[in-house]
């Protein structure tokens, strides 16, 4: 290749970088033209929503799932061996029916021997009660001997020796202290008798709990024994004993659910809730049967309870649903975007940052109250027709002068001041 032809390529090479650089530096310059007016000479554009005032309301949709309305492990009130055993899982008891039957020999002794102390008691009161009557009888004859001679010698002093009167005088009161103490034998022995009733009574309903009986109508979801098993007593806490049976009512089934803080106190007793059963794919209304009328501290969500009746056993407990619910429509409420508000430690208080006429950035507190899908009402703190900040708060500061950008941030489904 001549010298000549090189120069020319590089003549070239450096015409094509000279057009480039400069249609670079055009663009840049349009760039940075443009987006020097968009933030206004350099004010930060921030994306705002006018306060406004509309409908709040949306139905909220929670997950949960069935439990029984009682479900409980059935104990042994005393211990003893399973002599028989009458249902299995899956058995469909009723309220009083026999689960199992125990063999406790020791028990069975001590019953008799309280039905022999019993006996032996009565007898004792039969007997007190013969000695009794031999004193009273004896002291009403040593009484009346005494006051004849006690009369005649008042009579006729000299009649009778005074010596006699004394003696018929300490047999009176002798007999008279034999009734009393026959009496108090008596009292005695009817009290070991009330002893003995009660032992006879305490080891009776000991031998009626060695029949285990179901607390409720329900069904049995776990058997825990078989024939020939040990069971320690419930009420013993030196080992841990072991349940007989586990029954769960299914007849009703609960479904808890943890309503939130900003609708908590919009639920009210008998009202309606939906719930989808993903098992079934069907729909079932419940009503609110009781709530804990708190909210959870680490949750900040209110227990709440649905019953629903369940006579054919088409619900089974555990199942997943989907509840929704509805709470009150509320209408001309001042709101704001969810994503407006920097929420405080108590979810009814937050923060919110106003631009002002002068496109100037001030915080501002705010009373939150009923909260929905994307929205939530202000209380106090804002007026209608005020512009607050949506987003992230990071590049901003209060006093910062902004560039206002109207943002639509609205959902269907939930009116929000249009």
């Amino acid at each position: 290749m001549s010298k000549k032809m090189q120069i020319l390529i590089a003549c070239g090479a450096l015409l094509a970088l000279g057009v480039l650089w400069i249609g670079w530096e055009h663009g840049k310059t349009q760039a940075d033209s443009a987006e020097h007016k968009e933030k206004g000479h350099g004010e930060p554009v921030a994306g705002v929503v006018t306060v406004t005032r509309g409908k709040l309301g949306a139905p909220l949709t929670l997950a949960g799932a069935f439990k029984p309305f009682q479900d409980v492990d059935v104990h042994a009130k005393v211990a003893g061996y399973i002599k028989a055993i009458y249902v299995d899982v899956g058995s469909h008891v009723k309220d009083g029916q026999t689960l199992a039957v125990l063999e406790v020999p020791e028990l069975e002794a001590e019953l008799a021997g309280a039905d022999a102390a019993v006996q032996r008691s009565k007898e004792e009161i039969r007997r007190a009660q013969g000695d009794v009557e031999r004193a009273k009888s004896g002291y009403m004859a040593t009484h009346a001997m005494y006051e004849r001679l006690s009369q005649a010698s008042q009579q006729r002093p000299g009649l009778v020796a005074q010596q006699d009167v004394d003696n018929a005088q300490a047999k009176d009161l002798e007999s008279q202290a034999q009734v009393s103490s026959a009496e108090a034998s008596l009292d005695a022995a009817e009290q070991a008798l009330a002893v003995a009733k009660a032992d006879q009574k305490k080891f009776q309903a000991l031998a009626d709990y060695t029949r285990i009986t179901a607390p409720y109508t329900g069904v049995v979801t776990i058997r825990y024994a078989d024939t020939g098993a040990l069971i320690a007593a419930g009420t013993s806490s030196s080992t841990q004993s072991m349940p007989v049976v586990r029954i769960a009512q299914i007849s009703v089934l609960r479904l808890v659910l943890p309503i939130p803080e900003s609708i908590a106190g919009e639920i009210r007793l008998g009202d309606p809730i939906k719930v989808h059963v993903q098992a079934l794919n069907k729909d079932y209304v419940g009503k609110v049967t009781r709530f804990a009328d708190s909210l959870d501290e680490q949750t900040r969500t209110m227990h709440t309870e649905i019953d629903f009746q369940n006579p054919n056993g088409e619900l089974l407990p555990g199942m997943y649903v989907q509840a929704v619910v509805a709470p009150p429509v509320r209408n001309n409420v001042l709101t704001v975007p969810l994503e407006a508000v920097e929420l405080g430690a108590d979810a009814t208080q937050g923060t919110v940052l106003v631009v002002n006429a002068q496109n100037m950035l001030e915080e501002r507190k705010v009373r939150l109250g009923a909260q929905g899908s994307t929205r939530v009402e202000v209380r106090e703190g804002l007026s209608e027709g005020e512009r607050v900040v949506v987003g992230s708060r990071n590049e901003f500061r209060t006093g910062m002068k902004v560039t206002p950008k109207e943002i639509n941030v609205n959902e269907p489904g939930e009116a929000e001041g249009k």
